[in-house]
Order: C-alpha cells, then sequence, then structure tokens
C-alpha cells in the first residue's frame, strides 16, 4: 500500500498495551500499524465502525491522545530466507542481538525498526534448476549453505508456477532476484527473501499419518510415553520439576533436524540460561555447537505482553518454512501457561466476557488452532519431499494443579501427556515423569513400528513393565497399612522388579556422557534383560530358592550398570541372560518343594502361594 494511500487515524484512549485509536475505516483485522510520533509496533485486534482497538507490541508509556495511528495495511508476518538459523529473536522476530547493537542497551529500544534478516549479508547460491524447466511452487530453485550443518532451500513462492528463464549460480543478498520465472503472461522475480503471515498456516500437499516414531533417548519416553514424528505432547508440571531439562535434552537428542525454542513469559534469568546454554551444547549429530541447526524466540516476562501473545504464532511459522524444506523441526514452547495470561489479560482489556478462571472463551479455539499446525506431511513441491513438525508444549500450571483451563485445554488437543512430578523431582529422579498420570495416544501405532524391528517381543515387554509399575503402586498401598511381611514371596518379587524398572531404567541422568541419551536397541535390551530377570526369579522363588539370597545376587550390580553401557557394547547386555539363568539356577534347591508347600532354607521361612 503505498504511502498516500494508508490509512492514518488518531490515538483517542490508552489503557496499558491497548490502544483505542479513531479514523481507521478501511482497516482490516489484524492488520500492523505503527502507533505515535516514535511508531510503536500494532496490531489491529478489534475493529468497530471507525475506531480500531490495537494490541501494541512495545511499552506504551508516554503515548499521548491525539497523536497519529499509521496502517500498513498487511498483516503481522514473517521475513523469511537464509539467516534465521542461529538467529536470537523476540516475539516479534525482531533480532536481540543487532537490537542491542544500533540501541547500545541491554533493553529494547522503543520503535527502533531492525530487519530479522541482514540485508547486507551476501548468500552463495547454487541452483538446482537451469533456464527452460518448467517449476511449481514448492520446487527447489536452488541452495544455500546457512550453517555448515543446514542447508538452506530456496522454494518457489506459493502461488508461483512456471518457465524458468533466467537462474545462475553466484552470491547475492537476499533482496536481489536469483532467477525469474515467466508464467501466464507474468514475469516472476524470485529473491531469497518471503514474507508470510504468522497467524495462516503454510499449505502442505498431503498430510500423513502419525505412524513414525521420534525418537528421544529418553527411555522413559521412548519405551513408555513415545510421540510420533510430527506428533503433539503436553508437559505440565510445577516449578522446579525439570521441564527446562527435559525440553533441552529433546532439543539434543529427538530426531529432529531444525530445533525452535520459544519462551513465552520466562522469567528473565531463566531465558538467559538458555540463550548462554544453547551455544554451548554440542551437537551430537554433527559434533558441532547446537546453535547450527537451532533458532531462539526469547519473549521475557517483563517484555510487553502483547509480542508474548504473538511468540508462538511466529515459532510456528518459522518452523513450517523449514519443514516445507523437507526437514523435520521439534517446535519446544516454554510455556503455553504465560502465552495464555498474556491472552487473558488482552481479553480484559478488550472487556471481553470471561470464560473460567478469566481465561476468553476461545482459549481451547486458540490453543487447538496452535497445536494443529503440528504435523508430518508431503510438503509442496514435484519431488514428493517428506517434512515435519513436532510440537513439545511445556505448562506451568499454578501450584500444581492440573485441572486448570491451560492444562486441560492442551490436553484435548494434544496426544502425548508427560506429567511431571514434583515428589520424584524431590527424591532426585528424573526424569520426573510420573509414570501412572502420563499416556500417550500414539502407543498402539508406534508398537506396531517397533514390533517389526523387535521380533514381535516389544509391545509384549512393555506391557508387562508397565503392570509390573502398576502392581507396585497397589503393593506398596498395603506395605504402608501393614507392612511388608504380609506380602507373599511373589508380590515382593514384583517389587524388587518394579525397583528396578525404576531405578535401573526409567531413571536417567542427563549430565551423564553414555547415560545422558539410550538408542531403542539398547533401550530394548535392558527392558528384556529386566523382565527375564523377573521371570526366572519368579520361577525360582516357586521352587524353593532363598529370597534374600536372590535379590542380592552379583547379577544385580550389572543389571544397574547396564546404563553406562556405551552404545558400541550393548551386545554385553544379551550375555547377562546366561548369567541370570546360571546364578539363579544355582539358588534353586534340588528337589525343589512343589508350589503351596512350606520350605525352610537357612532360618528364612517361604511361603509359596499356589
Amino acid at each position: 500500500m503505498p504511502n498516500e494511500e494508508k490509512i492514518k487515524g488518531v490515538i483517542e484512549r490508552i489503557s496499558g498495551p491497548l490502544v483505542v485509536a479513531k479514523g481507521m475505516l478501511g482497516a482490516s483485522m489484524y492488520d500492523v500499524v505503527h502507533i505515535g510520533e516514535i511508531g510503536l509496533v500494532g496490531e489491529i485486534v478489534e475493529l468497530k465502525d471507525d475506531t480500531a482497538s490495537i494490541q501494541a507490541y512495545e511499552e506504551t508509556s508516554g503515548l499521548m491522545p491525539g497523536e497519529p495511528v499509521v496502517c500498513l495495511g498487511e498483516s503481522l508476518s514473517v521475513e523469511l530466507g537464509p539467516g534465521i538459523i542461529e538467529q536470537f529473536y523476540d516475539g516479534i522476530q525482531r533480532p536481540l542481538e543487532l537490537i542491542e547493537q544500533a540501541a547500545k542497551s541491554h533493553f529494547i529500544s522503543r520503535g527502533i525498526n531492525v530487519p530479522a534478516i541482514d540485508r547486507a549479508k551476501k548468500w552463495k547460491f547454487e541452483p538446482r534448476v537451469k533456464p527452460g524447466d518448467t517449476v511449481e511452487e514448492g520446487d527447489i530453485l536452488g541452495v544455500v549453505q546457512e550453517t555448515v550443518v543446514v542447508e538452506h532451500r530456496i522454494m518457489v513462492p506459493l502461488g508461483v508456477r512456471g518457465t524458468v528463464s533466467s537462474v545462475q549460480s553466484g552470491e547475492y543478498t537476499v533482496e536481489e532476484t536469483i532467477a525469474v520465472i515467466d508464467g501466464s503472461g507474468t514475469t516472476h522475480n524470485v529473491q531469497m527473501l518471503q514474507r508470510w503471515p504468522v497467524r495462516k498456516p503454510r499449505p502442505v500437499a498431503r498430510r500423513l499419518p502419525p505412524n513414525v516414531p521420534m525418537s528421544t533417548g529418553q527411555r522413559i519416553v521412548d519405551a513408555f510415553f513415545p510421540i510420533a514424528l510430527g506428533g503433539t505432547a503436553c508437559v505440565p508440571g510445577p516449578f522446579g520439576s525439570g521441564k527446562t531439562v527435559i525440553q533441552h535434552q529433546f532439543a539434543k537428542w529427538a530426531q529432529a533436524q531444525i530445533v525452535v525454542y520459544v519462551g513465552c513469559g520466562e522469567r528473565g534469568n531463566e531465558m538467559t540460561d538458555v540463550l548462554l546454554e544453547f551455544p554451548e551444547l554440542e551437537d551430537p549429530q554433527s559434533g558441532h555447537p547446537l546453535m547450527k541447526r537451532t533458532t531462539l524466540i526469547a519473549n521475557t516476562s517483563n517484555m510487553p505482553v502483547a509480542a508474548r501473545e504473538a511468540s508462538i504464532y511466529t515459532a510456528i511459522t518459522l518452523a513450517e518454512y523449514y519443514r516445507d524444506m523437507g526437514y523435520s523441526v521439534a517446535l519446544m514452547a516454554d510455556s503455553t501457561s504465560r502465552w495464555a495470561e498474556a491472552l487473558r489479560e488482552m481479553s480484559g482489556r478488550l472487556e471481553e466476557m470471561p470464560g473460567e478462571e478469566g481465561y476468553p472463551a476461545y482459549l481451547g479455539t486458540r490453543l487447538a488452532s496452535f497445536y494443529e499446525r503440528a504435523g508430518r506431511c508431503i510438503v509442496k513441491g514435484r519431488d514428493g519431499r517428506e517434512g515435519s513438525i513436532s510440537v513439545i508444549g511445556a505448562v506451568s500450571p499454578p501450584g500444581g494443579d492440573l485441572s486448570e483451563p491451560v492444562t486441560q485445554n492442551t490436553l484435548r488437543v494434544t496426544k502425548v501427556f508427560w506429567g511431571l512430578d514434583a515428589n520424584l523431582a524431590y527424591q532426585r529422579h528424573f526424569p520426573a515423569i510420573n509414570w501412572l498420570s502420563s499416556y500417550s495416544l500414539y502407543t498402539e501405532t508406534l508398537d506396531a513400528y517397533w514390533n517389526d524391528r523387535f521380533d514381535d517381543e516389544w509391545s509384549g515387554l512393555r506391557i508387562e513393565a508397565m503392570s509390573l509399575l502398576e502392581e507396585e503402586d497397589q503393593l506398596r498401598e498395603v506395605v504402608r497399612l501393614v507392612g511388608i511381611d504380609a506380602l507373599s514371596r511373589e508380590e515382593r518379587m514384583v517389587l524388587e522388579t518394579a525397583k528396578s524398572l525404576r531405578e535401573d531404567f526409567l531413571h536417567q541422568n542427563a549430565f551423564h556422557e553414555v547415560d545422558t541419551y539410550a538408542s531403542m536397541d539398547k533401550q530394548f535390551r535392558m527392558l528384556r534383560t529386566i523382565v527375564r530377570f523377573h521371570h526366572v526369579g519368579m520361577d525360582a522363588l516357586k521352587k524353593g530358592a532363598s529370597m534374600s539370597e536372590l535379590f542380592n545376587l552379583p547379577v544385580r550390580e550389572q543389571i544397574a550398570r547396564m546404563r553406562y553401557l556405551e552404545e558400541k557394547q550393548i551386545d554385553q547386555i544379551d550375555k547377562l541372560e546366561n548369567t541370570i539363568k546360571e546364578q539363579i539356577g544355582a539358588l534353586v534347591p534340588t528337589g525343589a518343594a512343589s508350589a503351596g508347600v512350606t520350605a525352610f532354607k537357612g532360618g528364612e521361612q517361604n511361603e509359596n502361594v499356589a
């Protein structure tokens, strides 16, 4: 929209981040505006006659009624092109490092305008098409090496198709023409830089079912509560339960080629830790810093509340862009509770009818519109490449109350629930995911995938292990009431096996160089070994073996140390099966008592239950 045609109004009143302007007839919902003499960035969120309600993305102190408001005639959009990876952005894609340099301050100066992508930097473009080729939207025109590990694929913009009339390798800025496409009497000059409105999902060719696992290397996740590639997960938990460490682990080890991390309204010191730690994390896939395939979006709790509401849309749009290139993307949102609080504050200032606990009635719809942009799909382009976005959203319920609206609305649209437990965290059991309350709706589908790989053994092992953990919880109630002596020998065996599952399998040290990650092959062998010990031990007890000797066998220590075996040593886990049979077999007395007979050994009374 040319300058002379821009809609111009004046400020009528100001209420925190909400600005009401008159004279805005002709403006559209979600149009971006510049507010006041200093040009604060804002977005229209309500229209009535010629009055527009605008949420300002910057601090509004000092604004006065009567100052101008200029409508730019376009929705809030992000810039897409080489240079996104390794960047630190705020909620509306302003590069924080460049703003700090321009403002010469650690705080964002109001009205400052810095492009999201460097306009001066030249990128080496290598074409993948030649003049005369016919191309369609989404086809790859060429590539740019964005970082040492990320190949940035320049795609034909959506809505453009035709014949390539000009394309040439060389070094270009993002605003220079890299190819010319002639189509239907129209000439399109294609640049590396594109823009896309954040609230509009980028289209795909075809959605795919979530039947491929996204392995994370975290045993409790991969074995019991898996997430599919392109899946959605909710991680609610109180303060100190390990949400941030879990997301760091997913960012580092998950089967994703690109990581987008968005901090919505987190405390400044926490986001500072993230900004300092991520560049130091080594990417195990390439050996380079993890930032070489990561982009961070930071919107701390002292930043303007409206930008927090926009931050998750900015993040998901950047994720969609890399998905369209054919990458698998993992998006970590920490935490959507702060995003929902920003939504509630803006809703209150707009005087909308409040819903449960003051949140707007459309909270569930907004959450669903965010999570539904995840998925695995065939993207635009004739090569049929596949891309995916897996969304893992942390939730910080006040007081750890999982019945509050944000958690409940999130659980309605996500398919995995990893419930963090403060009691487990206090016991130093990490990841502090409660195996009794968590669930995954992908389990049945992914069991079929792993059964094909592990000769139909996987689902049986997983189900039996979960049954043992659930039975342990019931038996512990009995122990608390009447003492452990009330349990039978078989029930004591269940407690021992469940303890081994908890301490030797589910517990995982994120800061140990070996235990921090476990491949699915290693997880399968570990789980099978613990379950085999249970079977052989239970059989030995029924034949009169000593319970105390069984529980103190040397092989128990070897089972406990399986987790510290490197991936190249996991064949040693298979050898434990013979060791288990030999050591337990030596405990079974000759002419073992049959089931139902009371046996005595070494002064210990062993009651076998038929």
